[in-house]
């Protein structure tokens, strides 16, 4: 199955939105995720220049099937917050028309932010499978950042989101923030088994990527070692 797997990290800014200076400053990574011999894909958080997106899977020769969003944010799936507006899912379903796929408790956050519809979106409950061709994404309830924030695991690959970081995790002070769900989000992703490779939402350090050993190791968020400790260093 390994074989079968289509699997881009792109970089806003650099790999798509190049000269977009909000997507420069914003560092977002976009993941286009795929089954090699169907050439089915799923784009992961779409925004900022979304046909530059589609460019990239019609340069592969892989053919958009739906999109997996992390979070409501506007830098991850367009639309208005906080002042800005960016182009993200309502660009991109005017050109595809595939399923969004979220969690249930984000869907009227991204309708909120996106002007979408219900019916644009499939609200999913935690540990849901999405399967892409014969590739099954499994999707991870991970509140904190957002009510309804995921991640995606798929083989020994961990998409995180806004949720874990190389070096932190997603800001808990925003609308919806929960930092106590935050607490326990970041344990159950450090519980995972096996070593899967976390690929984050914003490239916030040095690497692109690195093994969940790695950044149990290394993340000061894993420092505390109790729900008292967390609430000492970071509030809640």
């Amino acid at each position: 199955m390994q074989d079968r797997l289509y699997f881009r990290q792109l970089l806003s800014g650099r790999d798509f939105a190049v000269g977009d200076p909000v997507a420069t400053q914003m560092v977002n990574f976009a993941y286009l995720i795929g089954d090699r011999e169907t050439r089915e894909a799923v784009v992961v958080d779409p925004a900022y220049a979304v046909g530059d997106l589609l460019d990239v899977l019609a340069a592969d020769d892989m053919r958009l099937t739906g999109v997996l969003a992390t979070h409501h944010h506007p830098d991850h799936v367009g639309g208005s917050m906080m002042g800005f507006t960016l182009a993200g899912l309502a660009e991109l379903l005017a050109r595809e028309a595939v399923p969004v796929h979220v969690n249930r408790n984000e869907t009227e956050w991204v309708q909120r932010v996106t002007g979408l519809s219900a019916t644009d979106l499939t609200g999913h409950d935690h540990d849901d499978v999405v399967h892409v061709g014969e590739i099954p994404i499994r999707l991870l309830h991970t509140p904190g950042h957002t009510p309804g924030s995921q991640c995606f695991l798929l083989g020994d690959r961990l998409v995180a989101g806004d949720t874990l970081f190389l070096e932190g995790c997603g800001r808990t002070d925003f609308p919806g923030g929960d930092a106590e769900a935050m607490y326990h989000s970041l344990r159950a992703l450090a519980d995972l088994p096996g070593d899967p490779v976390v690929f984050p939402g914003h490239q916030y350090s040095a690497a692109p990527s690195a093994p969940l050993s790695s950044v149990r190791e290394n993340n000061f968020v894993y420092r505390p070692k109790n729900l008292d400790e967390w609430k000492t260093m970071f509030g809640g």
